[in-house]
């Protein structure tokens, strides 16, 4: 086998696991591949996939953004408060992810300008954030926000099939895709993830390009949160915990390396459905949370050790 086939193979790997877990879900449990289950799976999967999508950006950097869950938590509820005001759904909605995109924006500035690392700089912003969206709801849920066009994000569907989180979902994928893959900018972020130093020699405006990044990443966060405070019809401030980590794991799942400059978005949307069938799956079997908890982080690190072995 060429080096070249070698190096598709392990592409398509993600790919292939995931089709083989559905096989063996499909015969194990006779509910899973239902039509209803499998866009259930899908509207499931849609807020970790808008985090991992951004998680993406930032990691192909080589990166990090601990601050994915605190920024989806403040802007769902500064968006409920917004809602709760009387300002326009529609409105409301925007200035939410622009909150989150702000938010993001601060992380990018403080790694670029600040030279903080990622991993200290994003672990304070999200103890930061996570604090003031507690004060910002005195520690309790917001709900009843009395809108229709605002659950349709969440809880509506298109043609009557398709739940709208999932179509979200697509739009972006696409959209992300075509930016990694056709533009300017995704060259860049490629370059800047490979080699800083080398790209900023060759005229990448890094720390513009940083900025982006993380700004980016806090609009799907936020983008995130909306989605999820319209489905529950309530905002929660502890919202989110934990999700950074789903996210990470969707991530490496793909395919992307944790050192920046290799990975692809589509490989994200995999690992994403990876995680989303694999909960649901093990629902279906009724395989205890506490062993599912196991379960994934075994398939996590197994494909962690397949990228060394591909790299080596």
């Amino acid at each position: 086998m060429t080096p070249q086939h070698k190096a598709t193979l392990q592409k398509l790997g993600p790919f292939i696991a995931l089709l083989v877990i559905c096989a063996g879900l499909s015969a194990l449990s006779a509910d899973f591949l239902t039509m209803g289950n499998l866009l259930n799976v899908m509207r499931q999967v849609s807020i970790n996939a808008l985090i991992a999508f951004g998680m993406t950006l930032v990691i192909l950097l080589g990166g990090i953004d601990l601050s994915v869950g605190s920024i989806l938590a403040l802007s769902s509820v500064l968006t409920a408060m917004l809602l709760q005001a009387g300002v326009d759904p529609l409105l409301a909605t925007l200035l939410g992810i622009l909150s989150g995109a702000l938010m993001g924006c601060c992380n990018g500035l403080v790694i670029s300008k600040g030279k903080v690392a990622p991993f200290i700089a994003t672990l304070a912003s999200m103890t930061i954030l996570r604090g003031l969206s507690l004060v910002a709801s005195n520690g309790s849920p917001i709900t009843g926000f009395g809108s229709d066009m605002f659950s349709m994000l969440g809880g509506g569907y298109v043609a009557g099939v398709v739940p709208v989180p999932v179509v979200w979902m697509l739009l972006l994928f696409a959209g992300l895709w075509f930016v990694l893959k056709k533009t300017i900018f995704g060259r860049h972020v490629y370059a800047t993830g490979g080699n800083e130093e080398s790209a900023r020699l060759s005229g990448v405006k890094v720390d513009r390009v940083k900025i982006w990044v993380y700004t980016l990443s806090g609009a799907l966060s936020a983008m995130a949160g909306v989605v999820l405070t319209s489905r529950l019809n309530s905002a929660q401030p502890t919202a989110g915990a934990g999700y950074e980590l789903d996210a990470i794991a969707a991530v490496v799942l793909g395919g992307t390396s944790l050192t920046g400059g290799r990975g692809w978005i589509f490989g994200t949307l995999i690992g994403a459905l990876l995680i989303g069938v694999l909960n649901n799956g093990l629902n279906l079997l009724g395989v205890s949370s506490f062993y599912q908890q196991v379960i994934k982080g075994v398939v996590i690190l197994l494909a962690v050790l397949l990228d060394r072995s591909g790299k080596k």
